[in-house]
């Protein structure tokens, strides 16, 4: 019998940084005669309460939980009724000792209280069957924590439970107290991808900067579920893989290591950076048991959660991944074989991201995407508001894309960049072409659908994918599936098999990741 728990710590929304609330989420996978089991238990940063549906492949049943409600369900994402309720959230937001109006913190402790809850919600029987876990996470943010004095094992109620001990909060992707002044002070690494502020890389040079007795403090970091990994297994330095490594900055992916000399000559304290190891490997063994997870059991090294979503659902090489939720990304699977440049291009649409077995995604991730629309049906309630109307957003955005469908062209253009882009965030957006045929809902609803898909064309051309050997585009997110001119404008600006109806999961990616591991071993 081979069952696995696999844990996410995923993004969340655009939801207010102070307004933030860690919202564990839960998924397990069904037996049925030889098919493995596999339980699935994703930490999500997330808006409101829902069901988490995620079935693996060929499965017969699935389990999903959010902070609000349990479901189970066969393949096939049929919706059933909730069967008993879930965890409480836990507000894991704010900021502390470093007073950085910038700064965007979470505290590690709710954070495994969390996690804790959802482990509790699994069945106890299932528990004592499983034999791996496989973790992702969140891609760039850091904690810090003492070696020896990260946590502490207890007998918490009924299970045995890690609490964290000796541990900083962390700084997520999110946070913001690296300016442009100090990103350009930082020392030019020796890796592909440039440094931002958020990087975990970055945000140690900040504290080595402003807080460089906060850093004395510790002497270890990774990011959150590095430390869960590390927690489990006891290991007296954390594991990383490359993914996350090269999410950090300063991590070469050709030689698989980090920029050392050049950190060391910036007086950065290289002793806090993790041992970096292949994603996919093990590793180590639970030091004690958790919940009803036995002693021993086999923990993964920590995947990005960018990388095991796309493993969750590119089944084939030659598939492209399109999410559009808040933001929007497009990924597509580099041949075997491709070396990114081997310096940062900041002003380059594209961004190559380590994935398994040495290979790469290209990500173009446009930061204007659900919530541009968002944004546009918010600007018409308040005007409606400001004429003494009152008018729910849900029927404005319900209205607005009936009127889109029925105007299938505009000559009307919108450059839709309100939050800029990554490569360009001086960019504002703009509108063009207008004339008084043009301004009606239909009209404008439809320009902007179509100017956020082809911003992201202008990111990542259709041509470029079929150069890839890109054959088919997989639809996710919650702005597209509901939202029937923004695949109309998809498939306008990318003629290739569009597949919708399969949800990105960082979990489920985890658990595959490790699974297949599992059954390649036993077959060899």
């Amino acid at each position: 019998m081979l069952e696995w728990v696999a844990i996410s710590f995923s993004r969340g929304s655009s939801r207010p940084r102070d307004q933030t609330h860690v919202k564990p989420s839960l998924i397990a996978k069904g037996r049925s005669g030889t098919l493995p089991t596999t339980f699935l238990l994703q930490e999500e940063v997330v808006e409101t309460p829902q069901a988490h549906i995620s079935p693996l492949r060929p499965s017969p049943q699935v389990l999903g939980v959010t902070s609000g409600e349990l479901a189970r369900q066969p393949p096939r994402r049929k919706s059933l009724p909730p069967l008993s309720s879930g965890p409480p959230s836990v507000r894991a937001s704010g900021q502390h000792v470093l007073f950085c109006f910038q700064g965007q913190e979470q505290d590690v402790k709710r954070i495994i209280q969390a996690l804790h809850e959802c482990l509790a919600a699994l069945p106890r029987q299932q528990l004592r069957k499983v034999c791996g876990i496989g973790v992702s996470g969140q891609m760039h943010g850091v904690m810090f924590w003492k070696t020896g004095q990260g946590c502490a094992w207890t007998e918490g109620g009924a299970a045995p439970v890690f609490e964290p001990r000796a541990v900083s909060h962390l700084v997520t992707w999110q946070d913001g107290r690296c300016s442009s002044e100090f990103l350009a002070s930082l020392p030019q690494p020796e890796s592909h991808l440039s440094v931002a502020t958020g990087f975990g890389c970055a945000t140690i040079f900040w504290l080595l900067k402003n807080s460089p007795e906060f850093l004395k403090s510790y002497d270890t970091a990774g990011t959150i579920h590095d430390y869960v990994v590390a927690m489990l297994c006891g290991l007296a330095r954390p594991l990383m893989s490359d993914q996350n490594a090269a999410s950090w900055g300063y991590f070469n992916t050709r030689s698989q290591s980090w920029n050392l000399e050049i950190l060391r000559a910036a007086g950065f304290p290289v002793q806090l950076l993790p041992d970096v190891a292949e994603p996919g490997s093990v590793a180590g063994r639970t030091s004690q048991a958790w919940f009803e997870i036995p002693r021993g059991t086999q923990v993964g090294v920590a995947l990005g959660d960018l990388q095991a979503s796309v493993y969750s659902c590119m089944a084939q090489k030659t598939d492209a991944v399109l999410n559009i939720s808040t933001s929007l990304q497009l990924v597509a699977s580099m041949p075997s074989g491709f070396q990114p440049p081997q310096t940062p291009d900041p002003a380059a649409p594209v961004a190559y991201f380590p994935y398994f077995d040495r290979t790469y995604l290209a990500v173009a991730a446009s930061l204007n995407g659900g919530n541009v629309l968002a944004t546009f049906v918010h600007m018409l309630v308040q005007w409606m508001a400001d004429l003494g109307l009152q008018v729910e957003e849900s029927m404005v955005y319900s209205c607005m894309i009936q009127a889109a469908a029925q105007q299938r062209d505009t000559c009307l253009t919108i450059t839709p960049t309100v939050l800029g882009e990554r490569h360009l965030p001086d960019q504002l957006a703009s509108v063009t072409g207008i004339s008084s045929s043009d301004l009606s809902l239909g009209h404008v609803t439809r320009a902007l659908c179509r100017g956020i898909v082809q911003n992201l064309h202008s990111m990542l051309p259709f041509r470029q994918l079929r150069e890839w050997g890109v054959e088919r585009v997989i639809g996710s997110g919650s702005a597209l599936s509901r939202n029937e001119v923004l695949k109309q404008e998809v498939q306008r600006a990318f003629p290739l098999p569009v597949s919708y109806g399969q949800d990105v999961d960082a979990a489920v990616g985890a658990a595959l990741v490790m699974l297949q591991r599992s059954l390649s071993q036993q077959k060899s």
